[in-house]
């Protein structure tokens, strides 16, 4: 790997802070969110939303209560400006959902991007940038500092002349690649932004502060965001915002560490869509505070229908693994997570009955799974599922939840091992359906067998039991023992001896069932019998053993 063509962060620029105070702060309440699928994911769809599927966007966005939505760039796409028109024209937009439109520092797109928010009565951002960093500067736009100091102010000023009479509407600054752009350099910019804006708390502007292309570890861009919110000048007058990509593979580190540092509004893709790898994933983000206890603001109670609207959108799966909306997020297929999860599902319910508080609003701390799936809309049914990495706890987990059989411990170590010949041989997963029906073909079945009980009659003083073997009956009477003792009595005379080492029963509706261990000479097993009553399910559960003996 020719890794010397590449230089450190260190070696491109100034990180501006040598002691830092974001390492000590605490996530303890949401940013504002505002999610840019609309404008910057729209951009990065090899398929770009038609006017349908935008508007759905736009809905879906409200309904899960985001206050701020960047709708577009109305000076580059007639389909972007028509969309900001009907926001204009009807009232699928409430009023209290701030618009955000989108617009380099060029007069005339500006002249365009206002006039599209013409007639708009919520609060509109007029969101203006220009990229900073040096080689944008040099390769991209050809500009020295001066004149790129000089473009940018321009820009403030046309945005000024054709908004800034405009009541509702306040202003955004985006330095694009901030993060590799010199530390005072982008603070003489924005300061010149927010004086010329004439930044106060009653109309603050808003200085987004993008890692555009992400380059080194989130602490650097902690480091940078923290220089920013200490130095600005009319600190107090700014909304501190950033827009973290994801080229590294940690946008959402960076997104976090930044709100610490001092942001205060974090833009970002539900479910992370964007160039490249994608901007932040802010439903990620939202949902991370959520698991520790900080309301996110933002509704992902049906967590299944956004990504159905966002795939919709799109055109673009979600993967099955990303983080609490993928299709197997709760999914455990190792035995050991299996029987974690297992014993944590038993001790909730347990602890919830103890103290009278509701499952869903008792405290949550199952191994493995970092919030309640039942929080996002999702069901316990794909919580454990059964390959050859599986457990005895994964199988119980499954036969209890869909078929209600309480396995006990040793059966479920005895079952494990037939569901891994089953699941070894074949390479596959197997599905609840699947294993009740092994379990069943592996304990239940008795319609194969030589023998066969085909009366049984009790009183107080003896036992009479008729058995068929291979067609031929065997009659035999017993005094002074229980039922299960005479039959295991009888079947020993006719040469199929059962000792039952011990037997557990349970109810599932009118049916019962017999869980028998059981031993033929130095053989030991499991069977299981289902009858209307105790005692017929424990009779059928001694001949499925007898018929093991040449099973």
């Amino acid at each position: 790997m020719p890794s010397h063509r590449y230089r450190s962060v260190y070696d491109r620029l100034e990180v501006p802070l040598a002691e830092r105070d974001w390492p000590n702060a605490r996530l303890t309440h949401a940013p504002l969110w505002v999610p840019v699928d609309l404008r910057d994911g729209n951009q990065a769809l090899a398929e770009p939303m038609d006017p349908v599927r935008k508007q759905r966007f736009f809905e879906l966005l409200v309904a899960m209560g985001y206050k701020e939505i960047e709708v577009g760039y109305p000076s580059a796409s007639q389909t972007d400006f028509d969309f900001v028109r009907l926001i204009a024209r009807t009232d699928i937009a409430p009023e209290d959902v701030t618009i955000v439109v989108f617009t380099p520092a060029r007069r005339d797109l500006i002249e365009r991007t206002v006039e599209s928010v013409r007639g708009i009565h919520n609060e509109v951002v007029i969101h203006m940038y220009t990229a900073t960093a040096p080689v944008w500067r040099n390769v991209v736009l050809g500009k020295d500092t001066g004149e790129l100091r000089e473009l940018i102010v321009s820009g403030g000023r046309d945005v000024l002349e054709f908004a800034g009479a405009l009541p509702n509407v306040r202003f955004e600054f985006s330095p694009e690649v901030f993060n590799l752009t010199e530390p005072d350099f982008v603070l003489d910019i924005c300061d010149r932004m927010t004086t010329l804006w004439d930044a106060t708390p009653q109309r603050p502007v808003i200085l987004n502060l993008p890692a555009t292309v992400e380059i080194a570890t989130p602490n650097v861009y902690a480091d940078q965001i923290e220089y920013m919110h200490k130095n600005l000048a009319r600190r107090g007058s700014v909304i501190l915002s950033v827009h973290p990509h994801n080229d590294r593979g940690t946008g959402v580190a960076c997104a976090e560490l930044a709100v610490l540092a001092g942001a205060q509004r974090v833009e970002g893709c539900v479910f992370g869509n964007g160039e490249r790898t994608g901007n932040v994933d802010i439903a990620t983000l939202a949902l991370n505070l959520h698991a520790q206890g900080i309301d996110p603001m933002i509704d992902f109670s049906d967590i299944d229908e956004i990504r159905r609207t966002v795939e919709y959108c799109t055109r673009m799966p979600i993967h099955e693994r990303h983080p609490y909306v993928g299709d197997l997020v709760h999914t455990a297929f190792s035995g050991t997570h299996q029987d974690a999860i297992k014993k944590g599902m038993a001790e909730h319910r347990e602890r919830a009955v103890a103290t009278g508080i509701d499952e869903r609003e008792l405290d949550w701390h199952v191994p493995y799974l970092p919030i309640d799936p039942a929080d996002i809309g999702r069901g316990y049914d794909a919580v454990i599922r059964v390959n050859s990495q599986s457990g005895k706890g994964g199988i119980a987990y499954l036969l209890e939840s869909e078929y209600g059989l309480e396995l006990p411990r040793r059966l479920q170590i005895d079952f494990a091992r037939q569901v891994q010949a089953r699941t070894d041989d074949t390479g596959v997963e197997i599905t609840a359906a699947e294993l009740y029906e092994l379990f069943e073909a592996t304990y239940l079945n008795t319609e194969a067998g030589p023998v066969e009980l085909t009366r049984y009659r009790t009183t107080d003083a003896y036992t009479e039991v008729t058995l068929s073997i291979d067609g031929v009956a065997e009659r035999t009477e017993h005094r002074d023992i229980g039922p299960i003792e005479a039959l295991t009595a009888a079947l020993g005379r006719v040469g199929y001896p059962v000792e039952v080492l011990g037997a557990t029963q349970q109810s599932i509706g009118g049916t019962a069932i017999t869980y028998l261990e059981f031993r033929i000479g130095a053989r030991t097993g499991w069977a299981c019998g289902r009858g209307d009553s105790v005692l017929s399910a424990s009779l059928a559960a001694v001949i499925r053993a007898a018929n093991a003996i040449i099973s």
